[in-house]
């Protein structure tokens, strides 16, 4: 495809340097379903491994034959027994199956022969919580259910007896259990019931629904993002302006392969002959350097703990050696700064003079001694422990601490963060290795725009203004499923989707998060956390007269707590304590109590213990760490209420941002 044709397409902006990036991989531009890559990539990657499950007994290996095979036996299967059958890809209600389960070459092979045979899925985790399921499954109106296995299906059992289910499928072999309510077959009965029949060939249009993708919501129930195969192949069509792989490279997988984050780079990855092994949490780094992965797409949590890994190693070293490591990281700290701003790609130096850049490329020269002496005796022996072959980490799902950017980028293994959400397919921006600005979450892919607006007005912003992030191109979601109120309030009528972010562009347009606007708390290992409903279960402690949740991009979060003054007094004297604070300042006579001492501290952790272990629903990353406890309130006239009386998150955030840090620096 020539330039100006990619120009007039859903690839327009794109650059020069993208556009020869896209050049040197496998082309799939004239596609317009998902299920049409496979057949296509088996004839041109033939017996290359695709999918390599090595913790499973037997070991699993697939090629890519014998995927777009499989592939298509299971979605005949799923034809031979009823599943879309006289549907055409006019059909504007295609039958939808839900997929509950988790990472295994059978959840891709299911995945993509649940679309192949011309239905939608609606797919979660095994481990979410049954209601969550049984609500899934009922609103995406599934006629269908693939399931893990026995043990899935029979926690979910019970509840499936209302529901217009008629077919139940295991993806494993166990003997399915026998009801009177729908046919229930395994994985092997389905692909050899499909083996028999000629799978009647659908070709969906671009706009057609491909999968339901659900994400929790502050209500406590899930919303059913709408993906079509447009906004799904958009993400295959682009990502090769990021990382460029090349057949046989080896991508180390362990993000839930349902996540749209990991779902779409396998397609992508997949889509250019990559073979993909999966591992675990367990095995990560014993995997890594035994299949030395060429790629992994991770979120910040994976990184901090390698880094963390490497830390425990360096303090494990004689004192002399310790002393001399440190001395080498901290001179190649300053190298890379040097080496950024004269690069122009230090966010800190955005708009650097000619004669900044010369004098900090001065420096990067006379520091590089030190950082090849570190490369020498350190770094590559570190390198050696993601196995030695990394081309680049994608990093994605929240933001990238600064030490942890620093640190891999001295020892020479480059990350390439990006950012989007499950509405937006994910991707919509990223570093290049080009022009890879730590701190930034990098360009838009080609296609993207954004745009900064004030968060009340929704005026555009100038360049290098805080506000809002707004999204708009071909992966845009097409909306919540059977929720238009939902949707008109993240989409407007010009297609701008409010991502609910706050952050800037660069004069390059990089964007630059701040923060969030909306509630939600999204920490380093991906799991978004509404803040709402555990905030109501803590302040059913008398002793918590508002509450906060904090911790965005952190492992866990955090809390700004105004107690209840009185109730603590009362508590103290009960107990027959004197906790007076030392310096008590007759001008302010509510504070009587020292909030600092042990007694106290001890009482609040064990309150937020309890409470939030007893809220329905509960889940270990429910649990709140750090917490502070702070005497002003929180009210209108300072600002941090609205008239409704609604904690206006952004601007306690800012008054409290030290006190917050330093929560989580401990």
């Amino acid at each position: 495809m020539s330039k100006i044709e990619l120009a007039n397409s859903a690839l327009a902006n794109i650059t020069e340097r993208e556009y020869r990036a896209l050049q040197s991989l496998v082309d799939y531009t004239n596609v317009q379903s998902m299920p049409e890559i496979w057949p296509l990539a088996a004839r041109k990657f033939g017996n290359t491994v695709a999918l390599h499950s090595p913790h499973t007994q037997p070991e699993i290996k697939i090629t890519y034959s014998q995927l777009s095979a499989q592939i298509q036996r299971f979605a005949a299967g799923l034809q031979v027994l009823g599943v879309n059958m006289g549907e055409d890809e006019t059909a504007e209600h295609p039958e939808r199956i839900a997929l509950i389960a988790d990472n295994s070459p059978r959840w891709f092979i299911a995945d993509q022969g649940i679309m192949t045979a011309g239905a939608v899925n609606a797919v979660r985790s095994a481990q979410a919580e049954r209601e969550e399921l049984l609500f899934i499954i009922a609103n995406s109106g599934s006629t269908a259910l693939v399931v893990e296995d026995i043990k899935t299906f029979k926690k979910l059992e019970p509840g499936l007896q209302d529901l217009p289910l008629k077919l139940v499928i295991l993806l494993s072999d166990e003997t399915p259990p026998a009801t009177e309510k729908f046919k229930t077959v395994n994985f092997s009965q389905l692909v050899e019931i499909g083996s028999n029949q000629t799978l009647v060939a659908l070709k969906p249009s671009g706009n057609a629904l491909a999968t339901l993708i659900y994400t929790s919501g502050t209500t406590g129930k899930p919303k059913g993002v709408m993906l079509s195969h447009q906004n799904l192949l958009h993400q295959v069509k682009t990502l090769g302006t990021i990382v460029q792989p090349q057949q046989g490279d080896i991508v180390l997988s362990i993000l839930p392969t349902w996540h749209s984050y990991e779902r779409s780079g396998e397609y992508f990855l997949l889509s250019q002959g990559c073979t993909q092994v999966y591992t675990n949490l367990r095995a990560v780094k014993e995997d890594l350097k035994k299949f030395k992965p060429n790629y992994m797409i991770a979120v910040p949590r994976l990184w901090e703990s390698i880094y963390e890994g490497v830390q425990k190693q360096f303090r494990s070293q004689p004192a002399n050696k310790q002393q001399l490591i440190k001395f080498l990281l901290d001179m190649s700290q300053k190298y890379i700064t040097a080496r950024r701003i004269g690069e122009g790609l230090s966010l800190n130096h955005i708009n650097a003079s000619d004669i900044e850049r010369l004098g900090a490329k001065i420096l990067e020269l006379a520091l590089y001694p030190f950082q090849a002496l570190g490369e020498k005796l350190v770094y590559a022996q570190v390198r050696e422990a993601t196995g030695g072959k990394i081309k680049q980490v994608i990093s994605g799902g929240g933001a990238l601490p600064g030490h942890i950017d620093n640190f891999f980028e001295i020892i020479g293994v480059e990350i390439l963060q990006g950012y989007g959400l499950t509405e937006t397919s994910p991707v919509t921006n990223a570093r290049r290795h080009w022009r890879n600005l730590r701190g930034s979450s990098g360009q838009p892919i080609p296609g993207t725009e954004v745009k900064i607006v004030d968060p009340e007005t929704r005026q555009t912003l100038p360049t290098g203004n805080r506000g809002l992030v707004l999204l708009k191109g071909p992966q845009i979601m097409q909306g919540y499923y059977q929720n238009p109120e939902a949707t008109k309030k993240v989409i407007d009528a010009e297609g701008w989707f409010d991502s609910g972010d706050l952050g800037w562009v660069t004069p390059q347009n990089d964007l630059v998060l701040t923060g969030r606007a909306k509630d939600t708390i999204v920490l380093t290992n991906g799991e978004n956390i509404e803040p709402q409903p555990i905030e109501d279960a803590c302040l059913r402690s008398p002793y918590i007269d508002q509450i906060m949740l904090v911790g965005q991009d952190q492992r866990s979060i955090g809390a700004l707590i105004v107690p209840n003054l009185e109730a603590l007094e009362k508590w103290a004297e009960s107990q027959n304590l004197n906790l007076s604070k030392q310096d008590h300042n007759p001008a302010s006579p509510s504070q009587k109590i020292d909030l600092e001492s042990k007694i106290i501290q001890d009482l609040f952790r064990q309150e937020l213990n309890r409470e939030v272990k007893n809220r329905p629903g509960y889940r270990a990353d429910d649990r709140i760490g750090p917490f502070k406890l702070i005497i002003e309130p929180f009210s209108i006239d300072n600002g941090m209420m609205t008239q409704t009386l609604k904690i206006r998150r952004h601007i306690v955030m800012e008054q409290y941002r030290d006190i917050i840090d330093g929560m989580f620096a401990k």
